[in-house]
């Protein structure tokens, strides 16, 4: 990532009344030096469940949740690192685009469940309904051998994010909210599509971006994952070139009008109220 890039954001950050540095996601077959990474797992691919060849016990016995390591790499301003071989959950595997289209044995986990097995999570009414929201969706494959996430701070000259995420509780998020449609013009620049969270801050971007559509996604819904996220947050994942208009333009929008400077005077009451220091 560019210096002239990286040394803008503080003030951005500032200027939104966020205290914690958005991170990027990106695809490369070098691996990092040091990073947090998931468990092996054995590949929870619908081939190898075709043939019989998948130890679901052992699948489940290796679950690591994808936000939950991210969660732990943005407490230590650190790296995050997912493989084929360490997706953290069949899900992650999936929406991280590792493997598709998803088993039959986790379509059933995650809506009406397993006799005998699994009580499901009634995320959806049917197998055949997650099914369809999971054709429509259609995860780019992974670009690289490695999925990693890490602070924009950590990325080197040679590096780009393909998707920056804040996370971000509801002031600053409106913040946002906003200025995404001020750097596009798009009443709809902001989507919030069904999804587990890792769905929603790498497979859901990535496939508005391959369809030449310039999307930011609000996610963090997915009840599963909400131990993961602080109260009140959420996430907000923008393709890298919103964020570099972003950037360009804040200073000439509504985010240095005496309306915005009321809404921080309110995030600084929301910090503390949970005792968030920020910086």
């Amino acid at each position: 990532m560019d210096a002239s890039i990286t040394q803008k954001i503080p003030k951005f950050l500032e200027t939104l009344h966020l205290a914690e540095e958005p991170v990027g996601l990106f695809y490369t077959d070098t691996a990092p030096e040091t990073s947090l990474k998931p468990p092996l797992m054995e590949p929870p691919t619908p081939e190898r469940e075709q043939k019989g060849e998948i130890n679901w016990q052992n699948v489940f016995g290796s679950f690591s949740c994808v936000m939950g390591l991210i969660w732990r790499a943005r407490k230590k301003k650190g790296v995050a690192c997912f493989s084929a071989d360490r997706p953290g959950c069949p899900g992650g595997s999936f929406f991280l685009g590792f493997h598709k289209p998803q088993t039959e044995t986790i379509l059933n986990y995650v809506t009406t469940g397993i006799p005998g097995w699994s009580e499901g999570e009634h995320y959806c009414e049917s197998p055949d309904a997650l099914r369809a929201i999971f054709a429509t969706l259609d995860p780019r494959p992974a670009t690289g051998k490695f999925c990693v996430v890490k602070p924009l701070s950590l990325f080197a000259d040679d590096e780009d994010p393909a998707v920056v995420i804040f996370f971000s509780r509801p002031e600053p998020l409106c913040g946002l909210h906003q200025f995404a449609t001020y750097v596009t013009n798009d009443p709809e620049s902001v989507m919030s599509p069904w999804s587990a969270a890792c769905g929603s801050i790498a497979a859901w971007p990535m496939h508005y971006t391959a369809r030449k559509l310039n999307k930011a996604v609000l996610g963090g819904w997915d009840p599963s994952a909400r131990k993961f996220f602080p109260p009140d947050e959420l996430s907000f994942a923008v393709p890298y070139s919103m964020f570099m208009t972003m950037l360009e333009r804040y200073e000439q929008s509504f985010l240095t009008t005496d309306t915005w400077a009321k809404v921080v005077k309110k995030a600084a009451r929301s910090d503390k109220t949970w005792n968030r220091v920020k910086g």
